[in-house]
């Protein structure tokens, strides 16, 4: 199957994130292959990690007034700019899809396999969570809101029969796609890349917080739960709309800290924990920090319930709550010592990219060989 002549869709390029490492490796996989976007703004070093020198070929979004800073606000479009993607001299189409890439149109002799980072974030669990931290939840800015997700809605569930397949980036993905699409998804965990983190057993006296500084990751939670416990020390990394809010909360036991990837991945191998409080669709940092060798204290919902063992590799707990998270925290303290550092560091190995490229390419060519065998 090596002569399907294929396309990589992705929603935009903007930055280097998750479902931006995924679509690396798939570029890593099909060297060949074009590759489609709403929109592609970046960078020089990140164009050559991602789509390796290659500029995407784009929607009409692209020359869109402000789309390099502010390709969001034109969300009520996406769905016809993705379906104006003209990919009918393709047999093989794979998507990564958080928003609209699965909504592609296709041809019934080509094969569309779409990677679903998430149902439509904007339209279904996390679009009161967006109305109300864009204030625009009420009044006549509310209404036009509403009618705009009602829309995407519509549009998400009647475009989720499209692709062939689909393949969820963890269980609790694939409960959502059940859940929201009716539609049954294979699971692949996405890459995480473990070799540029280096196991640490000498653990410094401070805990970790590491993510993008919005609503939905609860920050704000992990530093209201360490501003009552003002003999540990807690290090806060991350950058994002609620920076601001975050450092003006912090007290004297607290750092806040601009992100920089080298500093990150030194804190990630001094800490002696990480503590996660976002319910993720599968939770990229939490398998780095394992990877260092650092437990990990952890929501026990969504993708971190599924990468952190609970009691050998972190602590996890059940709610996004003050106390809660405190709690935990002094559970940690009195079990510390039975974590292995190298027994974590081997768990965050089958999260690998070398795992996922092999995962994702014998997936793809089996279901293409048995696609294109039937349409003989």
């Amino acid at each position: 199957m090596n002569n399907l002549k294929t396309a990589i869709v992705h929603e935009w390029f903007v930055n280097y994130a998750g479902s931006e490492k995924v679509v690396e490796s798939f570029t890593n996989i099909w060297q060949d292959a074009d590759i489609f976007g709403l929109v592609d703004f970046l960078n020089d070093k990140h164009r050559e990690i991602i789509l390796k020198g290659k500029h995407a070929k784009t929607s009409l979004i692209q020359k869109f007034p402000f789309a390099k800073k502010s390709h969001r606000n034109y969300l009520p479009l996406f769905p016809l700019a993705i379906e104006r993607l003209d990919l009918s001299g393709y047999d093989l189409i794979i998507s990564s899809s958080h928003a609209v890439a699965k909504g592609i149109k296709t041809k019934p002799d080509q094969l569309h396999i779409s990677y679903c980072h998430s149902p439509m974030r904007y339209a279904w669990d996390n679009a009161e969570l967006y109305l109300n931290n864009a204030d625009i939840s009420t009044g006549l800015k509310g209404f036009l809101a509403r009618s705009t997700i009602n829309y995407l809605r519509k549009w998400d569930l009647k475009t989720a029969s499209r692709p062939n397949y689909l393949i969820a980036n963890s269980k609790f993905i694939a409960g959502k796609i059940k859940r929201i699409y009716n539609r049954e998804a294979d699971i692949i965990y996405p890459p995480v890349d473990i070799n540029k983190f280096t196991c640490k057993t000498g653990k410094e006296d401070f805990y970790l917080s590491a993510s993008r500084m919005v609503p939905y990751k609860k920050v704000d939670l992990i530093v209201k739960a360490f501003s009552g416990m003002k003999d540990k020390n807690l290090k806060v990394i991350g950058e994002g709309p609620e920076f601001d809010k975050i450092k003006t909360m912090a007290t004297s036991n607290i750092e806040v800290l601009s992100f920089n990837d080298n500093l990150l991945k030194s804190l990630l191998q001094k800490t002696k924990a990480l503590v996660f409080a976002a319910e993720e669709d599968f939770g990229i940092t939490v398998v780095e920090a394992m990877a260092c060798g650092t437990p990990v204290i952890a929501l026990n919902k969504g993708g971190t319930a599924e990468t952190v063992i609970d009691g050998t590799t972190g602590i996890l707990f059940d709610s996004q709550n003050v106390e809660i998270i405190k709690n935990a925290v002094h559970k940690f303290e009195k079990e510390k010592n039975i974590f292995d550092p190298i027994v974590i560091s081997n768990h965050a190995k089958k999260f690998s990219r070398a795992v996922f490229e092999t995962s994702i390419k014998e997936y793809v060519r089996d279901k293409s060989l048995n696609f294109f065998n039937k349409k003989k």
